[in-house]
C-alpha cells in the first residue's frame, strides 16, 4: 500500500520552512514579536500572563502567586480551542500580545509548532520528563523537543451499563471479540452495544491497536491513518455497522436519550467521558460502571488516548524559564491540580497529581464506584509510539464527516473510505501550504 509522504524542501522558507523545523523538532525560523508578559526588569517580580479555557486554572494560578513572590501570574479566561480560542491566541501572537502561557490541545501542538506559535522550552523542561505520565510528555513533545507542560490526559476505559448487562446475562468483555458477541446479544433485546465515534474520539482505538496516524523519520512527515494496521482496525467497527450494532451518533440527543433510557450500553472512551455521562444521562444515575477496556488480545493491558491539553510557552514569551516554571508548577502542585481536577474534572498528566485524594473518592453516580483508579490504572498502560502532525483539522473534519456516511451506510461509504478521503485532504491541505508531498 503506498502511503503519502510530507517531504520538506532543504531550501524551504516561510510557512514551509517553519514546517520544516517542526518536523525534525527544532526551532521555528523566527519568533513573532515579543508581547505578552513582563521580564520584571524594574526589580519587581515577572509577570506571566496564562490563557485557557479549563476550570480551575484561576485557582491553579491562585496557588502559584500565593507559593512564590519572584514570579507572579495573571490568568484570563477565553473560549476553547475550536470554539474561537485558537484563533485569538493566534491573533495574539501575530499583534504581540499574547500571553506567556495559553492552554493547547495534544493534537494541536504540531500544528502551533509547525506555524511558529510556540517556543522551544526543552532546555528548562527536560528534566521534568518523569514527573508526567508518558502519553502527557509525548502530547508537549514534538520530534525531540519540549513545548508545554502536560496538564491532563484521556486514557481510554469501558463505561457500560451495568443494568442492562445483568439483565441479559453478559458478563463484561475483556477483549473486542467479547464486546463484539456483547453486542449481537444486546441487539437481539433492541439495544445498541455503542453510540458512533466520528473523530478523535475515534482515534483512541486505533492508538490502542499500534496504528499511528502520523510518523516522523529523517526528518519528514508522514501520514499513516491508512496502514494496515489501520485498516484492520476499520474492519472490526465496519462489522459493527454492517452488523446493526452501533447506535446514535455520538454528542446528539438521541444518543444521550439511549445512554439515559438503557438502548444504548456503552462507551468505549476517554476517561473524561464521565462527566458527559452524568450531564447526558443524569436519570441513569447508579446504572453505570467503569472496567479496563476491551484489548485485542486476551490478557493484554494496553489502551489508547484521547484528548488531554498543556500548558503551553507562546512564540513572543520575554521569560520562557519563568514560563516553564509556571506551567510546571500549575501540572503538579497539589493544590493548583486539585483545583483544575474539581474545576474540570481532569485526569491529570502529572505522576504528582495522579495521587490526589480527588482521585480516591467514590462516586455515587457509579453506584460508589471509584472510577479514577480505572483510569490511572489504563493511563499507565496507553501505547507508546503515537504522534500528533500538522494538518490534523483537515484531517479530522474530513474522517469525521466521511465517517458519518459510513455509520449511516450511505451508498458505499465505509470506514476505510473515510481513513483514504481524509488522508487525500490532509495531503492536499499540506501541499497547499506550499509543502511539497511525495508518494
Amino acid at each position: 500500500m503506498k502511503r503519502s509522504t510530507v517531504r520538506v524542501p532543504v531550501r524551504a522558507t516561510g510557512a514551509a520552512c517553519v514546517a520544516a523545523l517542526a518536523a525534525v523538532g527544532l526551532t521555528a525560523c523566527g519568533s513573532p514579536a515579543e508581547g505578552g508578559s513582563s521580564a520584571g526588569g524594574d526589580g519587581g517580580p515577572v509577570e506571566i500572563e496564562v490563557w485557557t479555557w479549563a476550570q480551575g486554572y484561576d485557582k491553579a494560578a491562585e496557588a502559584f502567586n500565593a507559593a512564590h513572590d519572584d514570579v507572579q501570574v495573571t490568568y484570563t479566561e477565553i473560549e476553547p480551542g475550536a470554539k474561537g480560542g485558537y484563533d485569538k491566541i493566534r491573533n495574539a501572537i501575530k499583534a504581540g500580545s499574547a500571553p506567556c502561557l495559553a492552554q493547547v490541545g495534544y493534537e494541536t501542538m504540531p500544528s502551533f509548532a509547525s506555524e511558529g506559535n510556540l517556543l522551544d522550552v526543552t532546555e528548562f523542561a527536560a528534566a521534568d520528563a518523569d514527573a508526567y505520565a508518558p502519553a502527557g510528555w509525548s502530547g508537549v513533545t514534538v520530534g525531540d523537543r519540549v513545548y508545554a507542560a502536560p496538564q491532563d490526559q484521556g486514557p481510554m476505559v469501558l463505561f457500560y451499563n451495568k443494568d442492562v448487562f445483568a439483565e441479559h446475562g453478559i458478563e463484561v468483555p475483556t477483549t473486542w471479540d467479547e464486546y463484539r458477541a456483547a453486542g449481537e446479544k444486546l441487539k437481539k433485546a433492541g439495544v445498541a452495544l455503542t453510540g458512533t465515534y466520528e473523530d478523535f474520539d475515534y482515534t483512541g482505538f486505533a492508538w490502542q491497536a499500534g496504528a499511528p496516524w502520523y510518523a516522523v523519520a529523517d526528518g519528514q512527515w508522514s501520514i499513516t491513518n491508512d496502514s494496515p494496521e489501520n485498516q484492520e482496525v476499520a474492519a472490526y467497527w465496519q462489522g459493527l455497522v454492517d452488523d446493526g450494532l452501533v447506535g446514535a451518533g455520538i454528542w446528539s440527543d438521541e444518543w444521550a436519550a439511549g445512554l439515559s433510557d438503557g438502548s444504548i450500553a456503552t462507551i468505549a472512551g476517554a476517561a473524561w467521558f464521565k462527566g458527559i455521562l452524568k450531564d447526558s444521562a443524569a436519570g441513569a444515575a447508579g446504572q453505570w460502571a467503569v472496567a479496563p477496556l476491551p484489548t485485542w488480545e486476551a490478557g493484554e493491558t494496553v489502551t489508547g488516548n484521547v484528548g488531554g491539553s498543556g500548558t503551553a510557552v507562546l512564540a513572543g514569551c520575554e521569560n520562557p524559564e519563568a514560563a516553564w516554571e509556571v506551567a510546571h508548577f500549575m501540572s503538579t502542585d497539589p493544590t493548583a491540580v486539585d483545583a483544575v481536577i474539581e474545576g474540570a474534572g481532569i485526569l491529570p498528566a502529572s505522576v504528582e497529581g495522579l495521587k490526589s485524594d480527588l482521585l480516591t473518592q467514590g462516586d455515587d453516580y457509579f453506584g460508589g464506584q471509584v472510577v479514577d483508579e480505572v483510569a490511572i490504572a489504563a493511563s499507565a498502560d496507553v501505547a507508546e509510539g503515537w504522534v500528533w502532525g500538522p494538518g490534523v483539522s483537515t484531517l479530522i473534519d474530513t474522517f469525521a464527516a466521511d465517517m458519518k456516511k459510513a455509520y449511516d451506510q450511505q451508498g458505499t461509504a465505509t470506514v476505510a473510505d473515510a481513513l483514504t478521503s481524509s488522508r487525500t485532504a490532509a495531503v492536499d491541505g499540506l501541499a497547499k501550504q506550499g509543502i511539497t508531498v511525495g508518494e
